[in-house]
């Protein structure tokens, strides 16, 4: 029997994010919507950059595991301006993340704050970390088996 440290919920999730982004095209397939994740003890949080977006264009759902982060950013030139330099992407973005079942997706908060936009994501309480009680054996086996 092999016992590893590692942390199967994160090794999930990491699996899922890792295929999803590959499947929606890897470093560049976010270049309109980069994303940062991190694991606390009850939640995870990603926070996807959007400066310059229209809060009022931002749409976070979640159907069947998977969350999907919708925003526009509408060009910014009068009739009278003419580019003659476009690096920022426009118009609109959207990225999947494939949430384990680990997660509780009815329980999903977002919040956006000076061109980021942050997603909560509640670990269900029996993924949680728990402390396990160890009992005094007293000289006998405490455990079968």
């Amino acid at each position: 029997m092999l016992l590893t440290s590692i942390d199967p919920f994160m090794q999930e999730f990491e699996r899922q994010f890792d295929r999803a982004f590959r499947q929606f095209g890897g470093v560049d397939g976010g270049a309109g919507m980069p994303m940062d994740g991190v694991r606390r003890a009850d939640d995870v949080v990603l926070r996807f950059d959007l400066p310059g977006v229209d809060p009022g264009s931002i749409e976070v759902t979640v159907d069947r595991g998977v969350l999907t982060v919708t925003a526009r950013r509408e060009e910014e030139f009068g009739e009278d301006e003419r580019a003659f330099v476009r690096e920022r992407p426009m118009g609109e973005f959207t990225r999947r993340v494939y949430l384990s079942e680990h997660l509780d997706a009815e329980g999903v908060e977002a919040a956006y704050d000076n061109g980021v936009l942050a997603v909560r994501i509640p670990v269900l309480e029996q993924a949680r970390p728990r402390k396990v009680a160890v009992r005094q054996a007293n000289g006998r086996k405490a455990i079968k088996g």
